[in-house]
């Protein structure tokens, strides 16, 4: 008998960690990505709660850990550079995670490990999904493939096309959050050093610097309202992030400065995604596509390693090729295990906004004591409270791993 077959939609950390887990049970994985090649780069994520069980079972953590940011703390600074207060970064879970890896790196060590035999497709994407058979779902691309396959898994991202492609609009319930962030690489300055600085002005300004293990500082700009700069091109973009960031003061100059020659500027208005199921019939979505908690919220690259192993667990239940029941049952049981994750995350205060982001000088004064006394003791563990992402006491369900399996 043939083995099971999906095709998974994305090649980020969602993506990677279903195609691993997949092969390990014993199916046939192919990986089909808009992008014409694998994209390195990108921003700090963080390995937290059971994610860090998941990798260890990956075998991988090593290989994360030696790709660290070298970030060691987290602090807030004043416009003068001097330390407000310093976030708890002691243990696992603090504000600096003991694994800090930048997206392209994890993704990588991800991709490296995987067999040879999970297929890659770049420079493709799903045009049409048709699920009008019961024993699999066709998918034909943009290019003019088509895969038959048992299970289509889309792990594209917030702005999944896929999932707004098959699910209907009042499945999607797309939250936006009134913030923008802009990040991108710039030249490291001798006066860098190896904490996350976080800078705070007024009108719902951030400035955020951080240590990468390439000699060089990743940036980003955050601000409490909207200018739809993701439809802008660069140049036009980092222009009305030089009227918003005018007066700001620390060091904003010197990272529009950087952003206007960085090759890798990325902008985004955060928005979370909340779905009331991840799947119906031979589709199921996960990691961003499915329940984006953005930056903001923290704790995506968990969530979306987590899910993938989650996935691969309660499909690994079933013997021989899934029937639609049989998938129904699978998906449903994976969706109940990661919910409680993904509402722990989504479910933040909306109050918390409003204190990251002051509008006024009364405001960013309050702030700033309140987020010293805090990060003080005896009150620093309330700060922990908000990094203890993906945490909890429940076992990861059972896996059962194809008997002749390759790695």
């Amino acid at each position: 008998m043939n083995a099971p077959h999906a095709l998974i939609s994305g090649a980020s950390i969602a993506g990677l960690s279903t195609a691993s887990w997949l092969k390990r049970i014993g199916w046939e994985v192919t990986v089909i990505e808009r992008a014409h090649a694998f994209r390195a780069g990108g921003q700090n994520v963080d390995v937290r709660g059971v994610a860090r069980e998941v990798l260890d079972r990956m075998g991988l953590t090593e290989a994360v850990r030696a790709k660290n940011t070298t970030e060691t703390g987290t602090v807030i600074v004043d416009e003068r550079g001097d330390v407000i207060a310093e976030l708890p970064s002691d243990g696992p879970d603090g504000a600096t995670a003991e694994l800090e890896v930048l997206r392209g790196d994890f993704a990588r060590a991800i991709l490296d490990a995987l067999p040879d035999d999970v297929e890659f497709v770049y420079g493709d994407a799903v045009l049409e999904v048709d699920e009008s058979v019961l024993s699999h779902v066709v998918v034909s691309t943009e290019r003019g493939r088509r895969f038959d396959v048992d299970l289509l898994i889309v792990a594209e991202g917030v702005r999944s096309r896929t999932r707004d492609l098959l699910f209907a609009a009042s499945e999607v319930d797309a939250v936006p959050l009134g913030i923008t962030m802009a990040f991108g690489t710039i030249p490291r300055t001798g006066d860098d050093d190896d904490r996350w600085r976080w800078y705070n002005a007024v009108e719902g300004r951030q400035v955020h610097l951080r240590p990468d293990p390439y000699g060089t500082t990743r940036a980003i700009l955050s601000y409490a309202g909207t200018d739809d700069l993701p439809d802008r091109d660069r140049d036009d973009a980092v222009s009305v992030l030089r009227d918003r960031y005018a007066d700001a003061g620390w060091q904003s100059q010197r990272v529009l400065d950087g952003f206007a020659t960085s090759d890798d500027v990325y902008i985004d208005e955060l928005t979370q995604i909340r779905m009331p199921g991840w799947h119906r019939g031979r589709v199921c979505v996960i990691g961003d596509a499915a329940w984006c908690v953005t930056p903001l919220g923290g704790g995506g690259a968990s969530l979306a390693l987590a899910g993938g192993y989650v996935l691969a667990a309660q499909l690994s239940q079933i013997d021989g090729r899934p029937g639609i029941d049989d998938l129904d049952r699978a998906l449903s049981a994976m969706g109940e295990w990661m919910r409680p994750l993904v509402d722990q995350v989504q479910g933040m205060p909306r109050g918390m906004l409003r204190l990251a982001y002051p509008r006024t000088s009364l405001g960013l004064t309050a702030r700033n004591v309140v987020t010293k006394i805090i990060t003080s003791p005896p009150l620093s563990h309330v700060v922990g409270r908000f990094t203890a992402i993906a945490g909890t006491d429940r076992e990861l369900p059972p896996l059962r791993e194809a008997p002749d399996r390759t790695r």
